[in-house]
């Protein structure tokens, strides 16, 4: 069983907590020293601008509390030498004024705090408190929540869940990932990733039988799927606003998704639901049934020119027609524009037209490939393997292209001309650690997380799904003897004949196709501009 580290039973010593404090009246503001330090923090003093630079040269301070008006250099001239004395040093004005201008000046300079004078000892506190031990505050705050939910989520059966359930399990996992994270507890973080082997083993169990038992009763109680994503989530935004932005993201997870939500957040309100990808999570599957509104099995037999015995980049050549063809048949009458962004060039033409690529009426549709470029390409390239080691740097890594992307760009504008958004995509990735000995014939397809051919077996079997009949997952028809094998968990397809060549080169790689929540159950998200 996982368990805590070992430093979550004792305490921990507290750090050093100090202030230096910049007033030429420094002998009236005793008091306040005075309750600073009976409340734990070290507080020392400053009368002017230039010995307060010097000291801060000297050691390093937690908090600077800086008065604005004093003899010689007032306070807001003397930041830039303390930022350059100490960047991480966090800095609050202290000031008599209440004139906006001020105010204005000083919130433009980075500060990280505002006073206006006269305070109280405690409001004071308050300030500096904030400042210093919010971190310290919300990080243990985090660390007890945590390990007291985590306990329950040791002992609570993940057998028998229903899909609505998954969702709520994968999600509360997937949030305690960022915020452990984001509150620098590694040893915590350790403890979570020991419950996603059992989390990722349940999923499949669950999925073996409740998805062809979906696909069987498309009218009972299920979740919503690829071919939901259309008709009840896109279309309710064009019934009440004639515009809609529809944007894909390909190959993106709930926790990247969650990780770029802040960056977007002050630009839209956003209302976030999930559904679940068809099989095989794979964007020749998954992301022509999120345009058709069909599965694989259905495209291939309503349109055969576009869909044969082929599995290449090919096979997603007609996304905008098999929209369109959906909203025919929904008796929809939008114009659909339609943009694919797969290359840096591709995301400078979009940006070059910012001002003409959303439609003035209708849908425009964007699908956005670099996520998946970057998963695939991080197998093939030692500097992307090293850059992109696991899914905290991926997050990252996702975090930065998306500041500097076209898709930002997108949505800025779509927040300036007040269009509302939503924001999917077609399936996930998994982190693949695990090499699965599979026997297959040469017929068999050569993808890592699913194959389709004959007398396919995994040497052992809780490492993959196999389907003996393809209509059971409404999948194109290959003829008799066609079986569907889809990798569970962390595992990736190796041959008994290649084993150390697909164990060199593939392990460790975010790869997808099979069936874990990473994969299947993804978020779709409303995006309303703010006023």
């Amino acid at each position: 069983m996982d368990k805590l580290p070992r430093q979550y039973i004792w305490p921990m010593p507290l750090p050093t907590k100090s202030v230096l404090w910049v007033d030429d009246e420094a002998e009236m503001l005793e008091p306040h020293r005075m309750f600073l330090r009976d409340k734990g923090f070290e507080v020392e003093t400053a009368t002017n601008a230039d010995d307060a630079i010097e000291m801060v040269r000297r050691r390093p301070y937690n908090l600077v509390l800086l008065d604005e008006q004093m003899p010689g250099k007032r306070g807001l001239d003397a930041l830039r030498d303390l930022r350059e004395a100490d960047p991480n040093v966090a800095i609050v004005m202290v000031t008599k004024s209440e004139e906006d201008s001020t105010m204005t000046e000083a919130l433009g300079a980075a500060l990280e705090g505002y006073i206006v004078k006269p305070v109280t000892p405690r409001q004071v506190y308050a300030a500096v408190t904030r400042l210093i031990e919010g971190p310290r505050i919300r990080q243990q705050a985090i660390a007890r929540k945590f390990v007291d939910r985590f306990r329950v989520l040791q002992t609570e059966p993940l057998r028998g869940l229903s899909w609505r359930e998954w969702i709520e399990r994968y999600s509360e996992i997937t949030q305690w990932d960022l915020d452990l994270i984001a509150a620098n507890e590694t040893g915590l973080y350790e403890s979570l990733q020991g419950l996603y082997a059992d989390l990722r083993r349940e999923f499949a169990h669950f999925i073996r039988a409740a998805y062809p038992a979906w696909l069987r009763d498309l009218g009972g109680d299920r979740p919503p799927l690829s071919i939901d994503i259309v008709p009840e989530f896109l279309l309710p935004i064009l019934n009440s606003e004639k515009q809609a932005l529809f944007v894909v993201i390909d190959c993106l997870r709930l926790d990247q998704w969650r990780a770029l939500e802040p960056i977007i957040a002050p630009l839209f309100d956003i209302e976030t639901s999930y559904y679940y990808s068809v099989l095989p999570t794979a964007t020749p599957f998954s992301r022509n049934a999120l345009f058709s509104g069909l599965f694989p099995g259905e495209i291939a037999a309503r349109f055969p020119d576009w869909w044969g015995e082929r599995e290449d980049e090919t096979l997603n050549a007609h996304e905008r027609e098999l929209l369109e063809a959906q909203l025919a048949e929904l008796h929809v009458q939008a114009p659909v524009r339609y943009e694919k962004v797969s290359t840096a060039a591709d995301g400078d033409d979009v940006e070059r037209r910012l001002s003409r690529v959303i439609a003035a009426e209708g849908i425009s549709a964007f699908v956005f490939n670099f996520v998946d470029l970057l998963t695939h390409g991080r197998s093939e390239s030692a500097i992307l393997y090293e850059v992109a080691r696991d899914e905290i740097a991926l997050r990252q890594l996702t975090q930065q292209w998306f500041r500097r992307s076209a898709l930002f760009a997108v949505l800025q504008e779509a927040a300036r001309r007040r269009v509302k958004v939503l924001v999917t995509s077609d399936h996930g990735s998994i982190h693949c650690r695990t090499p699965a000995t599979v026997f297959a014939k040469r017929d068999a397809t050569q993808n890592l997380r699913y194959k389709f051919g004959e007398d396919l077996r995994a040497e052992n079997p809780e490492q993959g799904l196999l389907f003996t009949n393809e209509d059971s997952l409404k999948l194109p028809r290959r003829g008799l003897g066609a079986n569907t094998l889809l990798a569970t968990g962390d595992s990736f397809f190796v041959y008994p004949t290649k084993l150390r060549e697909y164990q060199s080169r593939y392990r460790g790689s975010f790869l997808h196709g099979g069936v874990t929540p990473e994969e299947c159950i993804l978020p779709v998200s409303l995006l309303t501009p703010r006023r």
